[in-house]
């Protein structure tokens, strides 16, 4: 048995249910925090486990790069490496390359691009990315795609979609099939509802144990977003899981839950918290502000992170305005742990059926 994917419950288009993987079960909605290249930043992995967070994102692009999934493998693959004992999603690179190649040449065959560290020539087919995170022992592999950029003409759009399908029917045949592993096509299209529809027919033809929509949040905005969402999920089997890549903020993901959405990622939690923004049910707080200078009260009021239950505004803007390292680790364990709290109310309000009456 490959992946295994239970629908629990749901409301209008909202769904919960459980993705059982090699390596534990994902309770969806769900977010994944990103640990890029093999951590996530400023946490321990037995803190990250403490937010709530069942599975983290991994990258083939940095981590084929440095150290390399050979002695990835070699150290026992991405799990045992970093000490994380729960599932592992690993992005195909396809969108890094895109946004970090100095020079890069795309063919039928792959993408030749220069390394953005030391600008070493390397090239990246759906035969190597899909072997690369079978090295890295990924419980969910992603289907190599050219992530569409925006905005595109619509047939500049069917270019690039078309050629991501023809690479997900190598990468599907490249993937070595074990229980409790799977592999995700990627719908593309750009805001093209047409074109969206097409990837979608050609992906579900291949039978992949889940599906994601890129060509998201790369530029387009919310209000776009939201309305290709409107319809693409709805292209898409009601049995497996439907990934969101690379969105987002809290907002964006209420939304794509409402659409029919399952899974998330984004470094927004992180990134945010090491440039000392957090995110609260009250709002953001940008903890530098002076204002928070003298302020004994916790960042969040019932928030269980260590943040918020050990430690003060006042010292939490002493830390950031410093440079100290345990304020950026503290701000992110903070925003990981409200994220999850966020999916952990989605859930229970899909199960309650109740449509959300929050926005953040």
């Amino acid at each position: 048995m490959t992946l295994k994917f239970e629908l629990k419950a749901s409301h209008k288009k909202a769904r919960t249910g459980i993705l059982s993987t090699a390596h534990g079960d994902v309770r969806t909605p769900a977010f994944m925090p990103v640990g890029t290249r093999g951590t996530v930043k400023g946490m321990l992995p037995e803190s990250v486990k403490t937010t709530g967070s069942d599975i983290i994102l991994g990258n083939t692009y940095h981590l084929m790069l440095r150290p390399g999934a050979e002695r990835v493998a070699k150290l026992g693959g991405l799990h045992q490496m970093m000490n994380w004992q729960g599932p592992i999603l690993t992005d195909s690179g396809g969108f890094q390359v895109m946004s970090l190649s100095s020079l890069r040449k795309i063919s039928e065959e792959g993408v030749l691009f220069n390394s953005h560290i030391d600008g070493s020539k390397h090239m990246l087919t759906p035969e190597s990315s899909t072997e690369i995170q079978y090295l890295l022992d990924s419980d969910i592999t992603m289907a190599f795609d050219e992530c569409t950029p925006y905005p595109a003409t619509f047939e500049q759009a069917k270019t690039s979609m078309e050629l991501s399908s023809r690479w997900a029917v190598r990468s599907r045949e490249a993937f070595k099939s074990r229980p409790g592993y799977g592999q995700f096509g990627i719908v593309q299209g750009s805001v093209y509802e047409e074109l969206r529809g097409a990837s979608a027919e050609k992906l579900i033809e291949l039978d992949f144990e889940g599906y994601a929509i890129g060509g998201l949040a790369v530029g387009e905005g919310q209000e776009k977003m939201l309305k290709v969402l409107d319809y693409c999920p709805d292209f898409l089997p009601t049995h497996k899981a439907r990934y969101l890549m690379g969105v987002g903020k809290p907002s964006d993901i209420i939304g794509a839950v409402a659409r029919g959405i399952d899974m998330f990622d984004c470094v927004i939690p992180t990134r945010s918290g090491r440039n000392g923004q957090a995110f609260t049910r009250e709002g953001t707080i940008n903890i530098r502000n002076s204002k928070y200078a003298d302020d004994t009260s916790p960042l969040e009021e019932g928030c269980p992170c260590p943040a918020c239950t050990n430690y003060s505004k006042g010292y939490l803007h002493h830390l950031v305005k410093v440079g100290e390292m345990l304020g950026a680790m503290l701000m992110t364990w903070h925003n990981i742990t409200y994220y999850q709290g966020l999916m952990e109310r989605i859930r229970e309000y899909i199960y309650q059926g109740k449509d959300f009456d929050f926005s953040t």
